[in-house]
C-alpha cells in the first residue's frame, strides 16, 4: 500500500506512525481521536500504534497493541454501528477506547481491526 493509499486526518500524524513502522509492515489508516486519552491510532498490517496522552500510563507514550492481544472489539450501541463514533478494544490488560471525529472513520476502523482479529 502506497502512501498516497492510507487514509489519515493530519499529514503529521501520518509521519509520526510511519516512524514506528517495522520492515513489512503495512500501514492503512491514522485517524485523529477525540476526548482526552488518545491522540490518534495508526491501523497496520499487525498491530495498532496510538498515541497516549497519559490515560495508559502517566507519560504521553506511543503504544503499540498487537491484534494478537486483542480478545473482543466492541461499537458504542447508538442505533447502528455507522451512526457510532466510538470503538473499545478489549485487551487482557485493559480496555482502550478510540473516539472517532466520525461514525464513517469509526466504521472503517472496526472493519479494518476486525478482519485481523478474527484472522480474516
Amino acid at each position: 500500500m502506497t502512501r498516497s493509499e492510507v487514509q489519515y486526518d493530519h499529514k503529521s500524524q501520518l509521519k509520526r506512525i510511519e516512524e514506528y513502522l517495522v520492515a513489512g509492515e503495512q500501514l492503512y489508516a491514522v485517524f485523529d481521536c477525540k476526548g482526552g486519552g488518545s491522540g490518534f491510532v495508526g491501523i497496520t498490517s499487525n498491530r495498532l500504534i496510538f498515541y497516549d496522552q497519559g490515560i495508559v500510563l502517566p507519560k504521553k507514550t506511543m503504544i503499540s497493541l498487537p491484534y494478537s492481544r486483542i480478545t473482543a472489539i466492541a461499537s458504542s450501541d447508538e442505533g447502528t454501528l455507522l451512526r457510532s463514533s466510538e470503538i473499545t478494544l478489549i485487551t487482557p490488560a485493559g480496555n482502550f477506547v478510540f473516539a472517532f471525529w466520525g461514525a464513517e472513520k469509526a466504521h472503517t476502523a472496526y472493519r479494518l481491526i476486525s478482519q485481523h482479529v478474527l484472522g480474516l
